[in-house]
């Protein structure tokens, strides 16, 4: 998901918010500000149920983001690259570029959100209890207790055992020191992903036919868990079966590139004689990788100005290219081919260009073990593979659930 307004980085990472967002802010604010607050503490000036239905609304957005900052900051300190931070209608997401390396780290990752959704629910607990005691105004006691009371649902909702839940990665996690196989912890955590959405399915249909709106909640998130959950099941039999084969089993090399100060119209010129592959590595005049480009972007940029255009004006940074080395399992670098807007992956070892993975590269080992996945758009071709879902979180603020 990307972002629609950028609001900077903090620790370290970018973070965003999706345009859906303003939909999730108007209806706390209005629920709250029109409807609870009046009913429940009437006597206040329109203005007063209005400013608490804003805050609140921000407050809560603040948490979710607290939450995502928890898991990314620790991510980082367990060597997972964070992407940022996008928050949207259903709660937020933190996207991860790549897997945690050990069943600790995975725990520490999963575990430290809903660790700080309770400390957050404790602290506007406290804050309650300090604000009755200081004689405060009922508002403002109600505003905190109302975020102290969904911040602990947040913290409790995210530990079910389910993924893409926390609780399901926390699962995950155990029944990968348990038995030693990530990919399978994956698999067993995606079946309970999947029971627990059809069972939210379920129990929203239940309240839509006792006629209350509630239940269509449930029914969204239930759906989306469902379909989250079988991808990351999806990805886990591709693991399973891919089991034994390295990134240095399926690379292409040597690797063909491409000089940056070379123009694009040149590039086209040589191309027809001697470019065999679509994309290439573009290296400076010392031999330093500067990007990457392929041929479905460069065919983008108008001939008229081909002449005038480097190779590395138009190549895809060095931060946003996918790296892996020799060594690594190939089923953990799959979900790395979709963070990089090429579709490809440069095999590197001691600082060295080695070799390269294409979607192709891919396809030919997954046909070989008769499986099949799907990678986004943007990897010039018709075939791509599918990654697991980054980890994200939900609020529910007409049931009062989170992620």
């Amino acid at each position: 998901m990307k972002d629609t307004i950028p609001l900077g980085r903090f620790a370290g990472v970018r973070i965003g918010l999706h345009w859906s967002v303003a939909g999730i802010v108007a209806l706390v604010a209005v629920g709250l500000g029109v409807y609870w607050l009046p009913v429940a503490f009437p006597g206040h000036a329109p203005v007063a149920y209005a400013l608490g239905g804003a805050v609140s609304a921000v407050l809560l957005v603040c948490s979710v983001l607290a939450h995502e900052l928890a898991h990314s900051v620790v991510a980082r300190r367990n060597g997972v690259v964070v992407e940022g931070i996008t928050l949207w209608l259903l709660g937020g997401v933190a996207r991860l570029r790549g897997e945690a390396r050990t069943a600790g780290a995975d725990f520490r990752i999963a575990v430290v959100g809903p660790a700080s959704s309770a400390v957050l629910a404790l602290v506007f607990g406290v804050g309650g209890w300090m604000a009755v005691r200081l004689g405060a105004d009922e508002l403002i006691v109600a505003v905190l207790g109302y975020l102290a009371v969904l911040n602990a649902v947040v913290a409790v909702f995210n530990l079910v055992p389910a993924a893409p839940l926390d609780g399901g990665r926390v699962l995950r996690s155990a029944l990968w020191a348990l038995t030693g196989d990530r990919f399978r912890a994956a698999v067993w955590s995606a079946w309970a992903g999947r029971g627990f959405g059809f069972l939210l399915i379920v129990a929203g249909l239940a309240e839509v036919l006792g006629r209350s709106t509630g239940g269509l909640w449930l029914v969204l998130v239930g759906l989306f868990i469902v379909n989250m959950a079988s991808a990351e099941e999806r990805q886990a039999r591709i693991g399973v079966a891919l089991a034994g084969i390295s990134v240095g089993d399926v690379m292409s090399s040597p690797v063909e590139t491409v000089e940056a100060r070379q123009s694009v119209e040149q590039f086209f010129r040589d191309a027809v004689v001697s470019h065999r592959h679509s994309a290439f590595p573009v290296l400076d005049e010392h031999g330093q990788l500067r990007g990457l480009v392929t041929l479905q972007h460069l065919r983008e940029v108008p001939v008229e100005v081909r002449g005038g255009t480097a190779l590395g004006q138009v190549a895809c940074p060095v931060e946003k290219i996918a790296v892996a080395e020799p060594g690594e399992p190939l089923a953990l670098v799959l979900p790395r081919m979709t963070q990089t807007s090429r579709g490809r992956i440069l095999v590197c070892s001691a600082g060295e260009l080695r070799g390269i993975i294409s979607p192709s590269d891919v396809a030919r080992v997954l046909s070989d073990h008769s499986l099949t996945a799907t990678l986004p758009a943007g990897a010039d071709l018709t075939w791509e593979p599918e990654t697991r879902p980054p980890p994200s979180d939900w609020w529910f603020p007409g049931q009062q659930r989170p992620r």
